[in-house]
């Protein structure tokens, strides 16, 4: 009975050893869970929200317009930032009069509140393996995003926010319509 009982703890501790090393697989190279802090992706995120990440839709594809990114911060070491992307490599974007233009085209932006006004001007042609990112907060000051440093490299994006999974009301889930 010593040695069954023995043999038996082995397998849980194994079992328990695959379970650590697999969690730490998937985090570090697949998901990655993120909180919101501030408020310059409101109306979208709120502050506390929690996120899913893909870490690995990048290594695979490149960003799209609207996708939600985290990114390593241009003007801040070890600070991440959660933006929209809005413009790709080759787009042109010009914000002007409050609202952003991609291509000559208005921007249909139905994620930000009605009448928001985007602040800035801007008029640029997107560099080759960079992105453009706001805040879906567009309210003066609310987000430090592109329109204060610049295009950022798509090899600082760390995720795609996929789907958030805290707080439990309406806002749980999806965050793409």
């Amino acid at each position: 009975m010593k040695e069954e009982t023995r043999n038996e703890m082995l397998e849980w501790i194994k079992s328990i050893l695959y379970a650590v090393v697999i969690a730490i697989i998937i985090k570090t190279f697949i998901f990655n869970t993120t909180y919101v802090i501030g408020d310059s992706m409101y109306p979208t995120l709120h502050e506390g929200d929690r996120l899913f990440t893909n870490k690995l839709v990048y290594l695979v594809g490149e960003p799209k317009r609207g996708d939600i990114v985290i990114l390593k911060a241009p003007d801040r070491p070890n600070v991440d930032y959660i933006k929209r992307v809005v413009a790709v490599e080759n787009d042109e974007i010009k914000i002007s009069d409050g609202k952003v233009y991609i291509n000559g085209k208005v921007l249909d932006e139905y994620y930000l509140k009605d009448g928001l006004y985007t602040h800035g001007d801007i008029d640029l042609k997107i560099p080759k393996g960079y992105v453009f990112v706001l805040g879906d907060n567009r309210k003066f000051g609310a987000s430090k995003d592109s329109r204060v440093f610049g295009p950022v490299p798509v090899k600082s994006i760390k995720g795609k926010a996929v789907f958030r999974y805290y707080p439990f009301d309406n806002r749980f889930g999806s965050l793409y319509k």
